[in-house]
């Protein structure tokens, strides 16, 4: 059956919907516009909710709104518990909500086709929409068990590490083949074996594609599931020919593409390589190098108290271990300190530091430090050579200065923050058995102007601020 085109007023609301998607992004492009942003996605998102109830007979109107306050429901009470720290495995959960609304969708429009308005006048499913169909439900399927894996290494509930699977890259490779290969066949035979054989088979390369990738890749891989949650939601809106869901999974699509590919260029990484297999993989899988056993010297909540105290220029450099310790919020009532000192103090954020893009970002934004303390990697990274204390506090590969003069690391070539050459480095961490999750030492801890301060990040920061005070 031919599907009726919808009313211009209709085309004109999704398109007032994708302009607020637009605008959405473009907000959130900027932490000072994130909240604007924010509210440009709600008010798109509100007119694409609104304009296809009031255009679609789905259900009737107690059962929407029942399962809008249901929805809703979780989704408020999530947002008010969840902790700033944990907002990485969050965003993954969400990506799988997205990725198996797909396959469902799918599996709606392929058990009652016609009340999707995509059969033929033989009253099959049409080829073109059998290719949407097949390519949605892969890519919502890929999407699903792909984000459980991310949230489970996320939220510490399995190995960060990678998990070298044996043949792993033929077993993917054959998998994908077969994926489309059955989509292709599906084009001319829609037996149900085929569509829940696709189905089956990316469900299992999602969890093939993400188990070997390391908590450092992390970062792309939120990202490139984001991007994949988006083609999927436009895969669905090709077969439901609905415009507003082409629209905003073709703009989540292609920035979280676009956002990919920013995470690899900061890691000097392909995106091929990252989906491969994990960062640092053969270091994880032999145990990695034995730790060098070189002299360090150990310094104290005073010693950097008194360091910071007499410095005219601080940079902090955050990572995962501040998110750890929730040590955002005594982190910047330190540095609050210093500046009434007359200490200039500024943040300096590595693209990949932390689990998610813009982690450390989001963790000071919480603390509510000022946007303007807050420098990316390529705006501050000349200043460590005429800086007087670098702080560094839970980060550790990209501070290592192993990327750019060991080509042996499985770094080498990730464009890294110059710490070494401030004249005095704190570095703050639990222990010195510990390494990045590149699984390589690190030389800035055996530096002549470092002070390793290992301790709890939060603790040690209450102890210099106690410090500074006295």
């Amino acid at each position: 059956m031919e599907h009726a085109a919808p009313p211009a007023w209709v085309m004109l609301a999704y398109l007032i919907s994708g302009v607020f998607f637009i605008l959405a992004l473009r907000g959130l492009s900027s932490p000072a516009t994130s909240q604007q942003g924010n509210r440009f996605g709600m008010a798109g998102m509100l007119i694409a909710v609104v304009t296809t109830l009031v255009t679609h007979e789905v259900a009737s109107l107690p059962e929407i709104l029942g399962a809008i306050f249901i929805g809703g429901g979780i989704g408020w009470v999530t947002a008010r518990k969840i902790a700033m720290t944990d907002m990485p495995q969050l965003v993954a959960a969400f990506h799988s909500l997205v990725g198996m609304a797909a396959v469902l969708v799918a599996a709606a429009a392929f058990l009652n086709p016609e009340a999707f308005g995509i059969n033929g006048a033989d009253g099959l499913i049409n080829p073109v929409s059998r290719v949407e169909m097949g390519l949605g439900i892969a890519i919502g399927a890929i999407t699903f068990s792909g984000s459980v894996i991310a949230f489970l290494k996320l939220a510490g509930k399995m190995s960060g590490a990678p998990i070298m699977l044996p043949m792993r890259h033929v077993i993917n490779l054959g998998t994908l083949t077969a994926i489309l290969g059955l989509i292709g066949y599906f084009t001319v035979d829609q037996s149900p074996w085929i569509f829940w054989t696709i189905t089956a088979l990316a469900f299992v390369i999602g969890f093939l594609l993400i188990i070997p990738i390391g908590g450092a890749d992390m970062p792309v891989v939120v990202s490139m599931l984001n991007s994949y949650s988006g083609w999927a939601a436009a895969a669905m809106g090709f077969t439901l020919h609905n415009t507003a869901m082409i629209i905003t999974g073709a703009l989540v699509g292609s920035s979280g593409a676009i956002l990919s590919y920013i995470m690899c260029k900061a890691m000097n990484r392909s995106f091929i390589s990252v989906i491969a297999g994990g960062f640092g993989a053969e270091a994880a899988a032999t145990g990695g190098p034995a730790k060098e056993q070189r002299p360090w010297k150990r310094g104290s909540a005073e010693d950097a108290a008194y360091m910071m105290q007499q410095a005219e220029s601080v940079i902090i450099v955050p990572g995962y271990g501040m998110a750890v310790a929730q040590a955002q919020h005594i982190l910047r009532e330190m540095a609050d300190v210093l500046k009434k000192q007359g200490v200039s103090v500024k943040y300096a954020i590595h693209p990949v530091a932390g689990r998610m893009p813009g982690h450390m970002n989001v963790l000071l934004a919480e603390a509510q430090v000022p946007y303007d303390e807050v420098f990316e990697l390529e705006d501050i990274n000349s200043e460590f050579a005429q800086t007087d204390v670098a702080f560094i506090i839970g980060a550790n590969d990209v501070v290592n200065p192993a990327a750019k003069t060991d080509k042996t690391s499985p770094i080498y070539g990730m464009p890294v923050f110059d710490v070494d050459k401030a004249k005095t480095v704190f570095f703050v961490k639990r222990s010195m058995g510990g390494v990045g999750y590149a699984g390589v030492d690190n030389d800035v801890f055996y530096m002549d102007q470092t002070m390793m301060l290992l301790a709890d990040a939060k603790k040690m920061c209450e102890d210099i601020v106690k410090a500074l005070q006295h």
